[in-house]
């Protein structure tokens, strides 16, 4: 599978979806990581963290969206992220869609698999 992880585009948001640790863990199960260049600056973290953890660096989020399986962010996508959005790919975020109708019905006219963190339980129950 190909994991996409693109550059963070809401106002004053500078985390990343990923970490080098997390690339590092996918990679040794076999999987690609593609990393928006410069997607970890806000986090403190540079490209090259991510290429040592065996990511590919992609030089847009275009690159990113078009190329992943499954694309890892922080925040909901915004709706200039929405021209992305294909059947079948899967996105794995915080969503927030009960403040968020018109994403929403993107995810759901555009027929993408979404997981929201916040609604992922453990068995003892928590989120």
């Amino acid at each position: 599978m190909i994991i996409g992880v693109p550059k963070e585009i809401k106002t004053r948001e500078y985390r990343i979806g990923m970490t080098p640790a997390g690339v590092r863990q996918l990679v040794a199960q076999g999987h690609t990581v593609l990393v928006e260049t410069r997607a970890g600056e806000g986090s403190g973290l540079r490209d090259e963290a991510f290429t040592q953890a065996g990511a590919t660096i992609a030089q847009s989020a275009s690159e990113v969206w078009h190329r992943a399986d499954m694309v890892m962010k922080v925040k909901e996508p915004l709706p200039a992220e929405f021209e992305y959005f294909r059947p079948g790919l899967v996105i794995y975020t915080y969503l927030h869609l009960a403040a968020e109708p018109v994403l929403t019905r993107k995810l759901i006219e555009k027929k993408v698999r979404a997981v929201a963190y916040e609604t992922i339980q453990l068995p003892d129950g928590s989120l």
